[in-house]
């Protein structure tokens, strides 16, 4: 990994929302049901509400059945973990909403010092790995919204323009909170607002999204070799990004 790279996402009001301690299951039936023009979760008939009470409503059917999944799936306990498509909502609703500027000043503020743009200077394999994979990710930011993002390797740090922050804010202004919540997920995992953004507007498949991320770790298991515990804990994230991808897929 290039040394330079920031290693902390953005921080998100609410983003704490669903960390209670596991609860054990008692409802037995989970269904939908449209509630004026956005859907909600029923447990036992009665919906679903976020950490501060507010009834977790969702723009649509299908992403109402798939939040429904995630709770048809608790067994014996309630295990926030396995369930990142309703943290996202609730993170939504009760730290994002009214806040967007806020939250997208965050992400813009992440994008200053993105992922992509912090390269390494040796050893050349490496250096020429990431020019393969992240250059093309850039020309596509930069031609799709104006945004030029500058490079730098080594341990230099670097500074983007601000006509380019500002580019690249005026693309993230489309997002409403549930939008906003989703990329978050994104670039915490990923490391990269502007890999994010590909993997929203379909530039990039989840999966090359996550790969994409990936260029300095991969490249040091090839040197190196694998660790399980570590694997493990790689296969874990990308089941969240995967997912998170897919909510956004749902919000359209």
């Amino acid at each position: 990994m290039a040394e330079g790279k920031p290693s902390d996402g953005p921080r998100i009001p609410g983003k704490e929302a669903m960390q209670p301690e596991l609860r054990k299951r008692v409802y037995k039936s989970v269904l939908t049901e449209p509630r004026g023009d956005e859907y909600v979760v029923l447990l036992d008939g009665r919906p679903v509400r976020t950490p501060s009470k507010s009834v977790l409503s969702l723009p649509n059917v299908e992403l109402a059945s798939e939040l429904a999944q995630e709770w048809d799936s608790q067994v014996d306990v309630i295990d926030p973990a396995t369930m990142t498509m309703t943290k996202i909502a609730n993170t939504a609703i009760d730290g994002v909403t009214n806040k967007e500027d806020e939250v997208r000043a965050e992400l813009v503020k992440f994008a200053s010092n993105d992922l992509l743009c912090y390269r390494a200077d040796h050893p050349q394999e490496l250096v020429e790995r990431q020019k393969l994979v992240w250059d093309p990710l850039l020309t596509w930011v930069a031609t799709t919204y104006g945004a030029e993002f500058r490079q730098t390797a080594g341990i230099m740090p670097v500074t983007q323009a601000e006509d380019t922050l500002d580019a690249f804010d005026k693309a993230l202004a489309i997002e409403n909170a549930l939008g906003l919540a989703a990329l978050h997920v994104l670039v915490t995992l990923s490391g990269s607002a502007v890999l994010a953004l590909a993997v929203r507007h379909g530039h990039l498949s989840p999966h090359d999204g996550w790969t994409a991320a990936h260029v300095d770790e991969d490249w040091q298991i090839a040197q190196w070799g694998e660790d399980a515990e570590a694997q493990e804990r790689r296969d874990k994230r990308w089941a969240e990004f995967r997912t998170a991808a897919r909510f956004l897929e749902l919000i359209g």
